[in-house]
């Protein structure tokens, strides 16, 4: 099980404990957590929520930990694909999960659009991905993924995690990053912020000018000092201010 969702469960319980107090230091409120599996993390983590809602997609282990904690009316398991779940309809909620590789980029943004419902998320990602959520500019790993997490939140990487510790073992490296939102955003119309950069880092090895040239007209981007640089070159700041300038 597992792996035709592409996940590997983590079974070393120091490890485990780590992440639920990564994510939980102090009990909170709500905690939900993506694809629980077997419920390895799930053990560590209802213990420090007052309610833990686990979103599992394989019927048959959602129906397994249904059954293991039937009689614990603080966990809840809910059987959906996340990727369709609107995380913010519990409420203010702590984000904890052993993410399946191949859809931890879309995860990541279906949980930073719980917007002011995101009190923080812990995740067990690959370690590439890691390092572009925390990547900054003429950095390799620099990119969409990591301006449009470093929008709302700041990004810890806070340990490595070996194959070993896994079962199926992955042939990558994993860690754990720790997602906390930013206290006031940074631009006021993220959505648009959003558009713009995504347009920016379209093809990543052209310009901006380039990137841009389908967006505005040419006047408005000959004299500006970026057009001749990639977005890659750009930190938050920079492709903020140059979103402002041509979205007065």
């Amino acid at each position: 099980m597992g792996r035709p969702l592409g996940q590997h469960f983590l079974f070393q319980h120091s490890i485990l404990a780590r992440i639920a107090e990564a994510a939980c230091p102090e009990q909170v409120g709500l905690c939900i957590e993506i694809g629980p599996g077997p419920g390895g993390l799930t053990e560590f983590l209802h213990p420090r929520a007052r309610r833990l809602i686990a979103v599992e997609l394989d019927p048959s282990l959602a129906a397994s930990l249904r059954e293991r904690y039937s009689e614990n009316p603080s966990v809840e398991i809910v059987q959906a694909d996340v990727l369709s779940t609107n995380l913010a309809q519990w409420g203010p909620a702590t984000v904890c999960g052993n993410l399946p590789y191949y859809i931890t980029s879309p995860i990541v943004e279906q949980v930073l659009a719980m917007g002011p419902a995101l009190e923080r998320a812990v995740f067990l990602v690959q370690k590439e991905v890691a390092d572009r959520l925390g990547a900054g500019p003429g950095s390799r790993d620099y990119g969409y993924l990591s301006v449009a997490t470093q929008l709302f939140c700041t990004v810890e990487r806070l340990f490595l995690v070996k194959p070993a510790s896994f079962r199926p073992p992955p042939k990558v490296d994993s860690a754990v990053v720790r997602l906390t939102p930013r206290p006031t955003l940074p631009v006021e119309d993220t959505k648009a912020f959003l558009r713009f950069a995504s347009a920016c880092f379209r093809q990543k090895r052209k310009t901006l000018r380039n990137n841009l040239s389908s967006h505005y007209a040419a006047d408005r981007l000959v004299n500006l000092p970026e057009a001749g640089l990639r977005a890659e070159q750009l930190g938050l700041p920079e492709l903020i201010r140059l979103f402002q300038v041509l979205n007065p």
